[in-house]
């Protein structure tokens, strides 16, 4: 199994996230499920990937050229993309994934996700997304998600596209259901 997450590639002000990220490095590792992410050894996105290796495991990295500015492109893993932008960096690690989680991030983790929930509501595929809400990191995502619901913007089949998971293991768990 291969799972796509999107994560920030800063460090944030939460030492507890990152904690997180090492051990679901570690979880992912142990159970054989190949790691695909945005390619950077900086922030969450290094520190989950690192876990990833140290434990045995194997990631995939997709990287724009264009970030290697911004980000510093991870030279240590299993294996390194680098595609011509964005669009092709989405489109890549949406078909190399079997699921997606989202953990805490910035602003691209948030576009990432919310594109890959609208894929799955138009049909360009039907793969698990699953917000592992570390900490309450999304709880207030989560509660637009579901006012957007209430207000009628949002059809209840398509909200159930998204699932919540507290724990690293829930978080398998649902990436494993579909």
């Amino acid at each position: 199994m291969n799972i796509c997450v999107y994560c920030g590639s800063s460090n944030g002000n939460s030492s507890y996230v990152l904690e997180v990220a090492e051990s679901f490095g570690e979880l992912l590792a142990g159970e054989k499920i190949r790691l695909i992410y945005g390619g950077s050894s900086l922030g969450v996105m290094g520190r989950l990937a690192n876990s990833v290796m140290k434990n045995g495991g194997e990631v995939t990295g997709v990287i724009p050229k264009g970030l290697f500015r911004k980000e510093v492109a991870h030279q240590e893993i299993t294996e390194l993309i680098t595609v011509a932008d964005m669009h092709e960096r989405k489109s890549t690690m949406a078909n190399l994934a079997d699921a997606f989680v989202a953990m805490p991030g910035g602003f691209g983790t948030l576009e990432e996700l919310f594109e890959i929930i609208t894929w799955n509501q138009i049909g360009i595929l039907s793969k698990p997304v699953v917000i592992f809400n570390v900490d309450g990191f999304f709880d207030s995502l989560i509660a637009m998600i579901d006012h957007s619901v209430k207000a009628g913007f949002i059809k209840p089949k398509n909200r159930d596209i998204v699932k919540i998971a507290e724990t690293q293991e829930e978080c398998l768990r649902l990436c494993r259901e579909h």
